[in-house]
């Protein structure tokens, strides 16, 4: 439809003369500018689409593939290669990590939108008993403590940590088996395990 519009318009811009039809000129271009920014508002509504999708079957799917998550967007309507989905996946700050039964998976790095509510209508981000299994021990000094797990599965615990925002807990740093937690200078590490154990119940 637009290709016939821009056709159609520039057709008239060459039949009449410039010296008769300047303001026909002019009306036409506007028209032509109206019709491209109108597209463009299309192709970026489109793409927040897609992007919401996105958002959608990764926080409550298991991806462990580019090519699993372009055949979920097939099955929502979404054509697209895998280089547009690359650059879709790095604008969205999605990371892999270890998941259930120990496959990789995509995660969203800020998945707002997307947790899960609790019994008593508090937010939560979704985090598996394979993933909470990953904790092996914990250890405090200070205002630092140590979490080790399993190989690979620092990242999804510090990942789920930082999610649930704990007000006792200021940041995470995670490499493969280790995390290691910044503590508020007012929360215990009483209060820092009664929350952690939100997340860990075999903490």
């Amino acid at each position: 439809m637009q290709q016939r519009l821009l056709l159609h318009l520039f057709c008239i811009l060459h039949q009449n003369p410039a010296k008769k039809l300047q303001h026909s000129k002019d009306f036409c271009l506007n028209i032509l500018i109206f019709a491209l920014t109108k597209n463009k508002y299309a192709i970026m509504k489109i793409k927040k689409s897609r992007l919401d999708a996105i958002r959608l079957i990764l926080s409550t799917q298991e991806i462990g593939s580019q090519e699993e998550l372009l055949s979920e967007l097939a099955k929502e309507g979404f054509k697209l290669t895998q280089a547009t989905l690359s650059r879709d996946l790095h604008q969205l700050r999605v990371v892999k990590t270890i998941g259930v039964q120990g496959r990789y998976r995509y995660v969203l790095t800020r998945p707002h939108q997307y947790r899960h509510e609790g019994e008593h209508g508090d937010v939560r981000p979704a985090i598996t008993p394979q993933e909470a299994n990953g904790y092996l021990s914990i250890k405090f000094s200070h205002n630092i403590a140590v979490i080790h797990t399993k190989p690979s599965y620092a990242s999804t615990l510090a990942y789920h940590i930082d999610n649930y925002d704990f007000p006792e807990i200021i940041g995470t740093l995670a490499g493969d088996d280790t995390v290691m937690l910044i503590i508020a200078e007012d929360a215990t590490h009483t209060a820092v395990l009664r929350a952690l154990r939100t997340i860990i119940p075999n903490i």
